[in-house]
């Protein structure tokens, strides 16, 4: 199944969603679709044949709630959020750490986890950064942004480059 990007009534991006939730809100009248790939692939029934749209836009304003703009705090998050290298040495990160670590008072929050390598996980155990003589090379916070998460995609469609650039 291919991925179609969904905007909202002002082209902001959306969601990405399966080319079958694309055509169904197409022939529901919910949606419009706005830019076609040139392999585009086509949906039968016994009377109709649809091509599948790269872009569709929805007719109405959806509303994103602001609790849905900050991701929910997870390894994978945390591990896309940083590249996928751990905070302390750069390597190839495998788990995550708490800068201020819980046994200390610190929180599970976006500002206070990053990626670590299990090596430095190990290493740093319970203890502040400021006794080991370590330091961040960044300030950790939350992505910003709801579509925060495709910028991992590998193979995004150039159609939809000038609706995810403002969003990114």
């Amino acid at each position: 199944m291919g991925r179609v990007l969904l905007l909202n009534a002002t082209y902001e991006p959306l969601a990405l969603v399966s080319d079958r939730r694309a055509v169904v809100l197409v022939l529901a009248g919910r949606a419009e679709a706005v830019a076609f790939r040139e392999e585009a692939s086509v949906f039968h029934s016994a009377h109709l044949a649809i091509e599948v749209p790269a872009i569709v836009r929805l007719f109405y304003m959806v509303r994103i709630p602001r609790w849905a703009r900050t991701p929910p705090l997870t390894r994978r998050a945390v591990l896309r959020r940083d590249g996928g290298r751990c905070a302390y040495c750069a390597a190839p990160a495998d788990t995550v750490d708490h800068v201020i670590p819980r046994s200390r008072g610190g929180r599970h929050e976006w500002g206070n986890v990053v990626a670590s390598c299990q090596q430095d996980n190990l290493a740093k155990g319970d203890q502040l950064l400021d006794e080991l003589g370590w330091a961040l090379p960044f300030q950790p916070r939350a992505p910003e942004g709801h579509l925060w998460r495709l910028r991992h995609l590998s193979e995004v469609d150039p159609l939809w480059a000038p609706y995810l650039v403002p969003a990114s």
